[in-house]
């Protein structure tokens, strides 16, 4: 058991991060261990963006440049395959074709226009939430971003939940589809939401309110992209998980905006 957590933290990280971590074992059982492990994966990615963010607010820079750092980080330690993933599958799912069709499409090295629209609003919002929390001041601008953060790699351990099928035979997506029984991904599901409201308590009394709602939001958000994306293609891929990524961290960043 050991073991098999030891290559599940390196799934997690080696897949999910750029961060220099061996991939030792590419099976069934090293995908299951590695999606409960996301959202450690997710911390790490967090507290790196919410670090160079108070940073630069810190030394003077604004809370406008604060917030874009905070933004560009997560996407250079993905090496932005998250935000290509959710440019394809708005791409596959805007083309209104077959699921094949619309695969093939999501496939292609080139971005469409829905693919372009979505990103630039998506990485539009998430800039401006992060403004407004840094605006408030470091604490608040960091564990904003921290949070999406771990909400939106929470969001692929549900996403990999057993009943999920995947949409090709290939690639990530059928690698860690079906692969985590649903009891753990609610106990992990649990656990997260539970420490970001923790979290959110070191910002006042409805702190921890307001960072739970943020997590079980983005997890909604996230959930109706995955059901969507299961009718319109019949399964998950690894775009559609880089799709489920951002939408998370943009709907629990936009939560917390509305909270604020």
């Amino acid at each position: 058991m050991t073991s098999l957590n030891s290559h599940g933290v390196r799934f997690a990280f080696g897949t999910l991060t750029v961060l220099p971590v061996r991939v030792t074992r590419w099976d069934r059982g090293s995908a299951r261990a590695g999606m409960l492990c996301a959202p450690l994966a997710g911390l790490v990615v967090g507290l790196l963006a919410a670090a160079l963010g108070s940073l630069l607010l810190l030394s003077g820079a604004g809370p406008l440049l604060a917030a874009v750092a905070s933004v560009a980080a997560p996407a250079a330690l993905t090496r932005g395959l998250h935000l290509d993933g959710l440019a394809d599958t708005a791409d596959g799912l805007g083309s209104a074709k077959p699921a094949e069709d619309a695969l093939r499409i999501m496939k292609q090295s080139d971005i469409g226009p829905f693919g372009v629209i979505t990103l630039l609003l998506v990485l539009l919002a998430q800039v401006a939430v992060l403004f407004q929390l840094y605006g408030q001041g470091w604490a608040h601008g960091a564990l904003g971003a921290a949070v999406a953060a771990v909400a939106a790699r929470l969001a692929l351990t549900l996403a990999s939940r057993q009943g999920v099928p995947a949409a090709r035979p290939e690639g990530l997506g059928a690698v860690v589809a079906s692969t985590v029984p649903v009891g753990r991904a609610v106990a992990a599901g649990i656990l997260t939401v539970a420490g970001c409201a923790a979290a959110g308590a070191l910002l006042g009394p409805y702190g921890a309110l307001r960072h739970a709602l943020a997590v079980l939001g983005a997890l909604v958000a996230a959930e109706l992209l995955l059901r969507h994306c299961v009718r319109r293609f019949g399964g998950v891929t690894g775009d559609v998980f880089g799709g489920l990524e951002e939408t998370a961290a943009t709907a629990a960043l936009v939560i917390l905006a509305l909270g604020a």
